[in-house]
């Protein structure tokens, strides 16, 4: 998920009840519902590097308890109080697991058995970003702020600060992705059950949108091409309707770029990964291979892209990895 929803959710774990256990515990919780995302320093290595270390080991049950311990020592060092390190430790400990269940409901991903495996877990119940979940959290955080206000005009008792809407947030949390799931389920019920261009599909994937929890984007995969359709489970389903992206043919040239390291390490990411070749009038005879992860769009509206040009004799002249169109380095 984004930061917003990271840090609303540790700030939250605090005012809910987690405060208590430690001294300074809303700097160390909101620290750590971050934590995991300390792999954008990989950015600085360019854009393949950080394809392939971010939601890497920072993201796994391995590293939880290292990732929860930086927040604390980090507390520690900056604000030089002391503080009961247990319960300290206990509630950053919280808040990473917070961060690595959220980012295992979207359709990104998250390894969570590195170093000993490099699987992708994904339940494609919401988007990276979640206007819904956006919305609820920024009601709960401005809540108190307003109450407050008021109670300061009409002289009321103020109350805790915002224990009431930090527990509502965090339940609502919990209820939403639960409703997702069972939405999710349905939305691939009913691209499993249908037949698409007289083929039956192999593998398919509901992928949610950031507004419409009704609305999700079938992906269908076929031996031969991609069925791509947007549907809304309480309509009438029409396969009919989806856009085919055919898969290219197996070629020396496709092969030759497939053994590049950018695409070796972009395989490693994509799970519905897609390739076309397409000639090119420099070099002679060369031919442009290019991937995607139908995940993030279609060949050539991609968000991820590996591309390598290819010359006559079958030698890659260039390769590169992009996050948006295919373009050389």
């Amino acid at each position: 998920m984004d930061p917003l929803t990271h840090s609303a959710t540790g700030l939250f774990l605090g005012r809910a009840g987690l405060n208590r256990f430690s001294p300074q515990a809303t700097w160390i919780l909101v620290l750590a519902a971050n934590a995991p995302d300390i792999d954008i320093v990989t950015l600085a290595g360019g854009q393949l590097n950080y394809l392939n270390y971010h939601r890497h080991l920072t993201h796994s049950l391995a590293a939880w308890p290292l990732m929860a311990l930086l927040p604390v020592l980090a507390v520690r060092l900056f604000t030089r109080t002391p503080f009961r390190w247990l319960g300290a430790y206990a509630i950053s400990l919280v808040a990473v697991a917070s961060h690595l269940l959220l980012d295992w409901t979207n359709v990104y991903g998250i390894r969570l058995l590195l170093p000993f495996s490099g699987r992708w877990f994904r339940l494609d119940l919401t988007s990276v970003v979640d206007l819904w979940i956006w919305t609820v959290l920024l009601m709960a955080l401005a809540g108190p702020a307003v109450a407050r206000l008021v109670n300061s005009e009409i002289g009321a008792r103020t109350k805790s600060a915002g224990r009431g809407s930090a527990i509502f947030a965090l339940l609502f949390l919990g209820l939403y992705n639960a409703g997702r799931g069972v939405l999710h389920a349905r939305a691939v019920a009913i691209l499993d059950s249908r037949i698409y261009a007289g083929r039956p599909p192999q593998r398919v994937a509901a992928l949610p949108g950031p507004v419409n929890p009704l609305a999700w984007r079938g992906l269908v995969e076929t031996p031969d091409f991609y069925s791509v359709v947007d549907f809304n489970v309480l309509e009438e389903f029409d396969p009919s309707r989806a856009a085919i992206s055919y898969k290219a043919e197996p070629s020396a040239a496709i092969h030759a770029a497939n053994n590049s390291r950018e695409f070796r390490d972009f395989f490693k990411f994509s799970q519905f990964p897609i390739e076309r070749a397409m000639p090119l009038a420099d070099p002679g005879g060369g031919t442009r291979v290019e991937a995607t992860d139908m995940r993030f769009g279609v060949p050539g509206q991609s968000g991820f892209v590996a591309a390598a040009d290819v010359d006559n004799r079958l030698r890659v002249v260039r390769a590169w990895f992009s996050f948006g169109a295919a373009r050389p380095h």
